[in-house]
């Protein structure tokens, strides 16, 4: 007897943090690649475009997580407790499906209502991009098979999922970097551990920058990581950096300047830093 096993979702990205301002995933480009609400702001347009050379359905909906001391993060269930308060209640998004021949874009509208006596603090859901596969995979309708043999059809269906964050009344943060570490993996790289600490009630995004300053010389950046968060729910965040690291620089002559930055966009500013010197 024939049996034939359906579409199988094998795969789906959530954008915890990016290093640009517009995000792909399949055929997907997503922009922007993270939405706040503050300061009155009541409206976002987001731009979708297929990259890809057939015509795409794309399914919009909300998903929520809660993020790891490691940076990963668990997908909760509508009936877990979310250990931030959920975004989407006070959120409109449209249209929620949406078809894209290839090479073509289009506009998403995401609006904010707040509703009157908002609790002070920050929200957030993640808006999700899935794709919807509905056609039929190659060689399933033919009535020729041998219908005594097993058929599987695996399609991947893909998804990106964004950060909207709503922020409601005047929100305090403090960040800290400590707990600096740097081991060797080969003679040109470096891996750097250092500890992300938050206080206060919204959630820090930014950059990650590892600069060593030698005694005599100019400084030199070992590494960069554009877009690290650090969300509510943590007090702490663990963040391994790689360093590149020249086989003529001795690390032993100088010290290592961590700092988290604000975003290029918003210039960068230093919000924390930390110093390292090797053993």
């Amino acid at each position: 007897m024939k049996r034939k096993i359906g579409y199988l979702s094998v795969f789906f990205l959530l954008l915890l943090s990016g290093v640009q301002q517009v995000f792909s995933q399949g055929n997907l480009l997503v922009a922007p690649i993270r939405v706040v609400f503050e300061e009155g702001k009541q409206r976002e347009d987001l731009n979708l475009s297929n990259i890809g050379q057939d015509t795409a359905i794309y399914l919009i909906s909300f998903l929520h997580y809660q993020m790891m001391e490691n940076g990963s993060f668990k997908q909760l269930a509508d009936s877990e407790a979310l250990p931030t308060p959920r975004a989407d209640s006070y959120l409109r998004i449209f249209p929620r499906r949406v078809t894209l021949p290839p090479g073509e874009s289009q506009i998403v509208r995401l609006q904010y209502r707040k509703p009157q006596n908002l609790v002070e603090g920050e929200y957030r859901s993640h808006l999700y991009f899935r794709a919807d596969k509905t056609a039929t995979p190659l060689g399933l309708s033919n009535e020729d098979q041998d219908s005594t043999k097993l058929s599987v059809s695996i399609t991947p269906i893909f998804g990106i999922s964004i950060p909207v964050i709503i922020r409601n009344g005047n929100l305090d943060l403090s960040l800290s970097l400590s707990d600096v570490s740097v081991s060797a993996v080969n003679d040109t790289s470096y891996n750097l551990s250092v500890a992300i600490n938050r206080t206060g009630g919204k959630s820090a995004y930014g950059t990650l920058q590892a600069t060593f300053i030698p005694e005599k010389g100019d400084p030199i950046v070992l590494g960069v990581a554009n877009g690290v968060g650090i969300y509510t729910e943590l007090n702490r965040r663990v963040y391994n950096l790689p360093l590149r690291v020249s086989r003529l620089l001795n690390l032993q002559k100088g010290k290592i300047v961590v700092q988290y930055l604000t975003p290029r966009d918003d210039g960068s500013k230093e919000l924390a830093r930390a110093e390292f010197r090797m053993p």
